[in-house]
Formats: structure tokens, sequence, C-alpha cells
């Protein structure tokens, strides 16, 4: 009850601050998978012109969108009546200042039914991105239609909306009712796209940006790490040209474009390898697509490290199933297998491909077991979730230096303590 009546009240602030402050432009980031990425590229974009706000962070409970928004920190004790009066202060202080942003890019996260929607009770979004529709949190979900009914609501409650025509299902499409909606991806069928060209680990992609309002595809670099991690920069792209950014301010703000870490981030390996630290989060789409990325790129020895994905209900043994036999032996020296839904049904697969798999019961060991077997030049595919996974602590094993460790996700001091209680009770 508690926590209902502050949603409430920061709702009511944000009403109240977006309608002082007309001005603004509100980009929301909705989706399955993609969202911190897809939020970060946009406001590195959007910054070659426009003053944005954006928290770099992923709290998706029902107080953090209002906080974003208003541009003040989440708290840590949300049990503090002080501490929320305080910030009911700076909410009220926040409305009567003159407005010191130009545009917010807000991530719009959802764990139960209902929760997207809401949000458009808040406020109509000039822009609305959708990364994805793929499983999540299915114990609540229980089915693909319910996610897709879920995120493809910000589209119909925003002014405009930018939908990902390579990660959403065609058959999604009578879920929309929004009639100014505009598709980007890589492939040619979408509106908004790239025409990769060029790539290299170190340096990224080298190809063209197309949009429909500019004659000619536009010459860019984007310093990311595969097919899948393309998208998020050309969903910033789309959203700039939106928003009336030239093309050469479009190429400049493509370039600036990084990995956020635990995102397919490249770091350098002991004897001379490359980590792919995909450590965040998974999913079935996103672990499919980091395979795929493994898979094109030219190594003398490829390791494949998956954790369990967590949150897929009644799903998961079917979704780890398939992931374990997309594992291809001629790609793959070894698969490596954390968790129990990894090592239960992730790795049996794999085995029956012809792989050769190693299952472990924590990130260190299986972080141990890959400094073991990894050659001169590997190429490492770090993949998990964070609820008992936590595959950058494997990560740690094999990274060139302690210096890259800063690098990684969840390593606060809270994290650190909170992962040593958990392998402590194994």
């Amino acid at each position: 009850m508690f926590k209902k009546s502050i949603q409430i009240k920061l709702e009511g602030y944000v009403k109240k601050y977006l309608r002082k402050h007309p001005d603004i432009k509100l980009v929301i980031v909705t989706g399955s998978v993609g969202k911190t990425s897809t939020k970060v590229a946009i406001g590195t974009v959007l910054a070659e012109r426009f003053r944005v706000r954006l928290h770099e962070g992923n709290h998706n409970a029902e107080l953090s969108a209002p906080l974003a928004i208003l541009g003040i920190e989440y708290p840590e004790n949300l049990r503090s009546v002080g501490t929320w009066l305080g910030i009911f202060k700076a909410a009220r202080q926040r409305i009567k200042q003159p407005s010191d942003v130009d545009v917010i890019v807000q991530e719009v996260g959802s764990d139960r039914i209902g929760q997207v929607p809401r949000f458009g009770k808040l406020a109509t979004p000039d822009i609305a991105v959708v990364t994805a529709v793929s499983p999540e949190h299915m114990e609540y979900f229980i089915s693909l239609d319910n996610v897709a009914a879920e995120e493809l609501s910000a589209a119909n409650f925003s002014k405009l909306a930018l939908i990902n025509r390579d990660d959403i299902d065609g058959k999604y499409a009578a879920d929309l009712s929004n009639p100014n909606i505009d598709t980007y991806g890589t492939s040619a069928a979408a509106e908004y796209h790239f025409l990769d060209g060029d790539f290299t680990v170190v340096d990224g992609h080298r190809g063209g940006f197309v949009a429909p309002e500019w004659d000619e595809p536009v010459e860019v670099k984007v310093h990311v790490v595969g097919e899948h991690t393309l998208r998020p920069a050309v969903a910033a792209g789309a959203v700039g040209v939106k928003l009336g950014m030239s093309a050469s301010e479009v190429a400049k703000g493509l370039e600036k474009i990084r990995p956020v870490a635990g995102r397919m981030n490249p770091l350098r390996g002991v004897n001379d390898t490359i980590i792919l630290d995909d450590t965040y989060n998974s999913s079935p789409l996103a672990a499919e697509s980091a395979l795929k990325t493994l898979y094109n790129l030219t190594a003398p020895q490829k390791i494949a490290v998956l954790g369990s994905m967590n949150e897929l209900g009644a799903t998961s043994a079917e979704e780890h199933e398939r992931i374990g036999k997309l594992c291809d032996p001629s790609q793959l020296a070894w698969v490596i297998t954390v968790g129990e839904e990894a090592n239960k049904y992730l790795a049996p697969a794999a085995k029956a491909r012809g792989c050769q798999v190693k299952s472990f019961k924590t990130a260190i060991e299986a972080g141990g077991f890959a400094h073991k077997v990894l050659e001169q030049g590997a190429v490492l595919l770090f993949k998990g979730s964070q609820g008992g996974i936590f595959l950058e602590e494997g990560v740690k094993v094999v990274l060139h230096s302690t210096e890259e460790e800063s690098k990684l996700v969840r390593q606060s001091p809270k994290w650190l303590a909170d992962k040593q209680a958990y392998w402590s009770q194994l």
C-alpha cells in the first residue's frame, strides 16, 4: 500500500511536469530484449543536437520511470518516509524550474501484464521504440501473444512508433492501431536500416544508414559487435531523423555509440584472446543472436559459456534445449554451461549435436575451465543471466588485466557481497 501511494504521487508529479514543459520531447523504449542498449544508443545520437536526459540504469519497477523522467535519483531506502518527502520536494522544484532538457529517453520495462499500458496513462510519448517480442517473464505472461500485447501497447498510446522489423513477428501487426508506425532493422525490408559493409571486432561495422527521408544512404561507423547489436544503433538513427537531425549529426552520433557493459562488449582476454562479454542477462532471442555473432567471427578456437536463462516459466526446458541444439560442433571447441536449467536441458542437447560440453554450478568454476582449455587467439562468448548465474565473475578469470574488471556488470560492493552470499549456500 505504501509503494502504491508513492507511485500514484510520483505519477501525478510527472503529469504536472510534462504539462508545464510541453516543449520537452519524450521518447520511450520498450520490448523483450535490448532496451538498455537501445536507450543509450538513442541518447548518444540525440546528444549531437539536444540536451538529453536518460537514466543509464535499468530499474524496471513502477517507481523508477517517474523518477527518471523527473531527473531524480532512485533511492536506496524505499521505506524511508524522510527520503520520499525529500524526493517530493525535489519533484515540485523540478516542475517550477525552466526546462533543463530537450529530450527525455525513458526505458519502460515490464515483468507483469499491464505495466506498459499503465505508462500510457502517465504520458503520451512523442516516439515509442519497440525492440522485440520474445519470451520474457513467462511465469507471468504465459504466452508470447500476451508479451506482444504488452510491449506493442506502447506503439498505440504514442504519437509515433518505431518497430523492430527483424525481431517482431509480422503476425503481431494485428495488435497495432496507431497509423503512424515505421520499422527499423538490419534487413532492407525495414524503412530505416543498415547496409553492412566492412567489419572487424576492434572497429565494429562500417556501412550505410538508410532513411526514407534521405536520397542516399549515409556512410557511418558503428563500434558494436554483431548484427543484432546494430539494431539499437539503427533505432537511434531513426529517432534522430524523426526529431529533425541532419545526416551529418546522425552519422557523428552513430560513430560515438559503444557497447553497454555486459551487452556484447568485446574485452581483451589472456593469450591474445577476445571475450564477448554478454553477461548482463540472457533470453532465447538474445542467446541465439549471440551465438550467430560468434559463428560469424574468424578465430582458431571458439568457446561458448552459456548460463541458464531465467524467468522462462513453463517454457524453460524447451527454450534451453532449443539453444543447445543451436550449438554447432563445427564452430565450437567447447560449450560450457552454468546453472541448473542450462546444465539439465541445454548441455544434453549440445552433446547430442556432437559438441564437447562441460557443466558447472558456478561461473568461477566455468571461467577456470575456460582458462584451462583456451588457445592463443581464441574468442570466448560469455552469455548469462543475473539471478544465480553471474557469468561476469567467470569473465574475470580469463581477462587480460584486472583493470578491465571495471567494465563488467554488477561490480558494486553490494553486488559482490550478494554473489558471495549466494555461492556460499551452494
